[in-house]
Formats: structure tokens, sequence, C-alpha cells
């Protein structure tokens, strides 16, 4: 066995990794825990310092950040949960700003998709495109942070949840997969 072939990109095959298990316990549980995005934010800055130093450990931060602000205006509206933030984090902490916002593009569209089959399947076109109206009223009439997240709190427990790790974990695999880095 030729082990070069594991070692290539080995950061880029071990995110791959986290995201699948992440995705399989967010299929089972409706949450990724915080036992796994936390040691990944964390271990993706010291990968960065270790690698590149005090400009490697920037530009994970930087990576982080982005994660965290793509996802951060979904979470707070109840699109998804803080784990699928933090996931999203820990991949531009280990992988960089640029890969964290094309994994974000490309998870965005196979979320909707996805989303799109979850109605079909129940049939309930109605009732979802009249709960897209209300979050959209919501977000462009109250101007609130905290407020939009107390109604999406509220409103959370009544809606149909989309598994968001899942999405996302497709999405940056196929990213990953185009872009040459698997």
């Amino acid at each position: 066995m030729d082990w070069n072939i594991l070692l290539e990109n080995w950061h880029v095959k071990l995110v791959a990794a986290i995201m699948i298990w992440a995705a399989w316990i967010d299929g089972k549980e409706l949450k990724v825990p915080n036992w796994l995005t936390f040691p990944m934010v964390l271990t993706g800055l010291i990968y960065g310092l270790a690698s590149g130093g005090w400009n490697g450990l920037g530009l994970a931060l930087l990576g982080m950040t982005v994660g965290l602000a793509t996802m951060l205006p979904i979470y707070s509206v109840g699109g998804m949960g803080a784990g699928d933030v933090k996931l999203m984090a820990g991949l531009g902490a280990w992988l960089g700003w640029e890969v964290a916002w094309n994994a974000f593009i490309w998870t965005t569209i196979t979320g909707a998709i996805m989303a799109l089959i979850m109605v079909a399947y129940t049939g309930q076109w109605k009732k979802h495109y009249g709960n897209f109206l209300m979050i959209w009223n919501e977000l462009t009439t109250i101007r609130d942070p905290k407020k939009l997240t107390d109604i999406a709190a509220e409103r959370k427990p009544r809606m149909f949840l989309l598994p968001y790790g899942i999405p996302m974990t497709v999405a940056s695999i196929a990213y990953f997969f185009y872009s040459g880095m698997l």
C-alpha cells in the first residue's frame, strides 16, 4: 500500500472524516455535539500555528471567523443549530477562509435542494411556503437580532427540521473533490 496517498492532503481528509461523523450524529440526534466541534476548531487553530507560525494562526482565525459569520445569520433565525455553525467554523480553522466560503455556498445550494426534497416528500408545500413567508417577513421587518432569535427559538419545536450537518458534509466533500483537494 502506498502510504503517501493517505498522507497527501491528510488535513482535508481529517476534516472530511470529522464532518462525516458529525453528519451521522446529526442525522440520528438532530444535534452536532460540542465534544466534536470544539476540539475541531481548537486543533484547526493549533494546526494553523504549527504549519504557518503566527501568520498561519491568523489565517486559521480568519477561516474560523468566516465559517462562523456565514452560518450565524441562518442560526439566528432558527435555520440550523449552533453545532452546525461550529462545524463550519472548524472547517474554516483547518482549511482557510476561501474553503469555508466556498463550502458555505455549496452547502446553501445543497441544503436548499435537500429541503425541497423533504417538503416534496411530506407534500406540505403550503405550510412550508407560509413558514418561508413568515420568516422572510420577520427578517425584513424586525431589526432586533435578539427578538429574531427569541421568535426562532419559540417556533423551532413546530418546525420540520433538516439535520443541516448532512447537506454541509455532502456539499463540503463535493467541493473538496471539485477543487482537487481530495
